[in-house]
């Protein structure tokens, strides 16, 4: 038997762990410091009040329950990695593997030199953080509703720093939600005002033109107030301050504007770029390490003309079935890709508020409006239903030897 660990139960890992079930001849072991999987495509419609938490995540240990073989999982976290002796180092325990796939994630930069930022500004990619954005973002509605007449006269400002794919979601979702309790707080929603913050010349830098025309139309009748090629210096309690010379008040603050290691992957001593995402070679090792591979948002992704790609589920599911088929391969005695893997998006799509999307596909199909939110949701939702699946399987074989 092939023992192969996955660390991390993102979008990654548990793709990897599905079609590593499909081999007869592997035990796996999935270890993650959380007990769920967190659906953080998801993150925008539940930081707004859209979704529920069970709406974006499911239990771990009965997914690992529901396959019809052997999932391991162990609810602990990582403190680093033994290469020379084939072995993750748990809190409480050592475990060996054949091979290795790193699956750990990333979390949201707060840049250092940023004055601020970290101690005033919530991140959403953890469950936890956008939790308590949540909370914040629903706290101030409630006050809207409960202050006095004078105080409901002042403004609440929500600032979104970072203009890229989750700072567009956020603000628009926010924006749209605020729309909807105009039933409630009247004239008063208006004074709930979100502005997106980013330093590039556009918002969603990279992505296509298309995507950036429909996202920039559909925050402007959401009433976003969009301010681009802006440097933040510094974020005071109350006040955010511009390199280039004044400041805007706000009440709370997200910041989605990059991310960077996990602090297991900042251990491991292989290349790295300047987010502390590992250099993977065209097989997705690291290293010289031939059975450990790393796969998702803690690896640098380019596609086949170098331009670096963005972080997202697609890409760890794609990168997740690439490393599964090389260790199938490789314990089947097969040959593996000679030509490695090609990086590449299939397709985007920006969730903008309510039934509200723009997408692309193939490079070719560009939809908006309800045609790509049901398309989005369609592909969001068939992800979540394969996964609670395996979820109620488990849930029945509780108790159970499997």
């Amino acid at each position: 038997m092939h023992n192969v660990v996955v660390i991390g139960g993102g979008y990654g890992g548990l793709r990897a762990i599905e079609h590593l079930c499909k081999n007869e001849n592997v035990e796996i072991t999935l270890i993650d410091k959380n007990t769920y999987h967190y659906m953080q495509t998801e993150s925008y419609g539940y930081i707004a009040g859209r979704f529920d938490i069970t709406d974006v995540a499911l239990d771990l240990e009965h997914w690992c329950k529901g396959f019809s073989k052997s999932v391991k999982f162990i609810c602990t976290e990582v403190q680093s990695i033994d290469f020379e002796h084939s072995a993750v180092v748990c809190e409480n325990d050592t475990i060996h593997y054949d091979e290795l796939i790193i699956a750990a994630g990333a979390r949201t930069n707060f840049f250092s030199f940023i004055e601020g930022l970290g101690e005033h500004s919530f991140g959403v990619k953890s469950l936890e953080r956008a939790f308590h954005l949540r909370q914040a973002f629903e706290r101030r509605i409630d006050q809207k509703l409960s202050q006095d007449k004078e105080s409901r006269e002042s403004h609440v400002n929500i600032v979104v720093g970072g203009a890229g794919l989750s700072g567009v979601e956020i603000s628009a979702e926010m924006a749209y939600t605020l729309e909807k309790y105009k039933n409630v707080l009247g004239i008063h929603a208006n004074d709930i005002r979100i502005t997106l913050v980013d330093a590039s010349e556009t918002i969603l830098p990279g992505l296509d033109p298309y995507l950036i025309e429909k996202s920039e139309k559909r925050l402007e009748e959401l009433g976003v107030k969009v301010i681009k090629s802006a440097f933040i210096d510094k974020v005071a309690a109350d006040k955010i301050y511009f390199k280039e010379g004044g400041s805007i008040d706000y009440d709370f603050m997200i910041f989605t504007g990059g991310i960077k290691a996990v602090a297991l992957i900042e251990k491991i001593n292989t290349p790295k770029n300047n987010a502390g995402q590992l250099i993977v070679d065209k097989k997705l090792r690291i290293g010289d390490y031939s059975n450990v591979y790393a796969i998702g948002d803690c690896i640098e992704l380019r596609d086949n003309s170098g331009t670096l790609l963005p972080p997202t589920a697609q890409m760890a599911e794609k990168t997740a079935a690439f490393v599964a088929k090389e260790i199938k391969n490789k314990i089947e005695g097969k040959n593996t890709a000679e030509d490695g893997f090609h990086a590449s998006m299939d397709g985007l799509f920006v969730a903008l508020g309510g039934n509200y999307a723009a997408g692309i596909l193939f490079d070719k199909i560009k939809v908006s409006g309800i045609m790509a939110f049901l398309l989005k949701k369609i592909i969001s939702r068939g992800y979540r239903l394969g996964l609670e699946v395996k979820v109620n399987a488990g849930y029945k074989k509780r108790g159970q030897r499997v």
